[in-house]
């Protein structure tokens, strides 16, 4: 008689239904058939034992990368966006809709991305949209033809063709996009309250002081307002400001639809660690003081903070080192997203955190944020995009080895826990040797 499955991978350790538990998961085409206990191996064409010092994860699913392409493939392209997204344990991305050119802001724009990403893609690919100055009426056209959601800044986005809403205009926008069920997501900052005049060359306590958490913690007033105001649901893009977890926790217990994401480099560095000129960790809003970052970890664990994606935000050498190390000049971007399981799994296992609690912060939670149900969780009927992960193997962050476009990176040289040894899109393993067919697929919302 045939095997009924295709694969089953057999784990001493696997993370199923926010649990640890040891199983087989059992594969069929590109989804999970069945999960039995660890004894009871189902028949399958092949059976992939799983080491001693491995856990099965489901693929991760980072909603917030910068992939720049088309306009600015030199700064990071979805071929090497997604090999390194791979190489990190994550299956699933969806792309901003800047630093490209033209920017993701109507269907045509939408239409020319997804062109250039078919084909280049290693793991499965969705799409945001963008809400700016006079593009209210491509808001609903951009949610019908599949994007998750749209971002907006309410200050200025740092690119010329990507502009900026005034509380006037983001108060119309979100009243559409209530009107259309979609998901508004906020840079959240307000311009008016930086200080450029803080800007100190190299020094970092000067370019912490010209965005202060006021800035941050204004923004985010005013999205829970409009959220409030009109019904519509709203997301804030990576926090960074801990002082603004307890307003929005009482919004969300009032009953405001306003979920929020923190990004692994406000997880792992402190302001007060910043050297001199070390501009490859300028990110904007900032990476904050030691005490900040502990209570980011802190709303994490009280579930004020919904989950942690990369904002991945790479740019070309040049540019990241422009000025000389001067914080005002250099490009701001963090490029992370091979690192983000390791690096956020490294400061939770010292806080007390278990695996469990970084699947749920780093793939079932953003997935359901975004409407992936059948992404970033080990169930039956899931997508099999899974992750052999090594938590107790420790390596040294070498740029040359990274799979991303540019070799810069704030975590260059840092010792982190936990390496991924293989990851597995669809029921089959990702092979990033040259010459191997990206399999990737592009997404839309609402279709599987």
């Amino acid at each position: 008689m045939a095997a009924d499955l295709d694969v089953v991978l057999r784990a001493r350790r696997a993370i199923v239904d926010g649990a640890e538990v040891a199983a087989c998961v059992g594969v069929r085409g590109e989804r999970i058939a069945t999960i039995t206990p660890y004894d009871d191996v189902p028949a399958a064409t092949h059976t992939v034992d799983l080491g001693d010092d491995e856990v099965l994860l489901p693929g991760l699913v980072d909603t917030h990368v910068h992939v720049n392409e088309p306009g600015r493939t030199e700064w990071e392209g979805f071929a090497t966006a997604t090999r390194a997204a791979a190489a990190g344990g994550v299956t699933t991305i969806v792309d901003m809709p800047l630093n490209s050119v033209p920017p993701t802001t109507t269907v045509e724009h939408l239409d020319m991305k997804r062109g250039v990403a078919e084909g280049q893609v290693t793991v499965d690919v969705g799409f945001w949209g963008g809400a700016v100055p006079d593009n209210v009426e491509d808001l609903e056209p951009l949610h019908r033809a599949g994007v998750f959601g749209v971002k907006c800044f309410l200050l200025d986005s740092g690119v010329e063709e990507f502009g900026a809403l005034s509380a006037e205009e983001f108060a119309l926008a979100m009243r559409e996009i209530a009107r259309i069920d979609g998901l508004m997501l906020v840079h959240a900052e307000v311009g008016e309250l930086l200080d450029e005049t803080a800007l100190d060359g190299p020094h970092y306590a000067g370019f912490l002081a010209s965005r202060p958490r006021a800035a941050e913690d204004a923004a985010i007033a005013l999205v829970v307002d409009q959220a409030r105001a009109t019904g519509g649901r709203a997301h804030i893009v990576h926090l960074s400001s801990s002082d603004a977890v307890p307003m929005l926790h009482a919004a969300r217990a009032d009953g405001v639809d306003v979920s929020v994401e923190t990004c692994p480099h406000y997880l792992t560095f402190a302001a007060e660690e910043v050297a001199d000129g070390a501009t490859e960790l300028k990110c904007c809003p900032p990476i904050r003081e030691a005490e900040n970052r502990e209570a980011l970890w802190g709303a994490l664990d009280a579930g004020d903070i919904d989950f942690v994606v990369s904002d991945h935000s790479p740019c070309t050498v040049d540019l990241k080192r422009q000025g000389g190390g001067d914080f005002g000049a250099a490009w701001g971007g963090i490029a992370s997203v091979q690192l983000g399981l390791s690096s956020v799994w490294t400061g939770a296992r010292r806080r007390g955190h278990a695996l469990t609690d970084v699947v749920r912060w780093m793939a079932t939670a953003p997935a359901d944020r975004v409407g992936l149900s059948h992404k970033g969780r080990i169930e039956v009927g899931a997508d099999a995009d899974l992750v052999r992960f090594v938590p107790d193997e420790q390596f040294t962050v070498d740029v040359a080895a990274l799979h991303h476009r540019n070799p810069v990176s704030a975590y260059a040289g840092r010792r982190l826990d936990g390496v991924v040894r293989e990851t597995w899109l669809r029921g089959a393993p990702i092979l990033l040797g040259a010459g191997d067919a990206p399999r990737g697929r592009l997404l839309r919302r609402g279709v599987r």
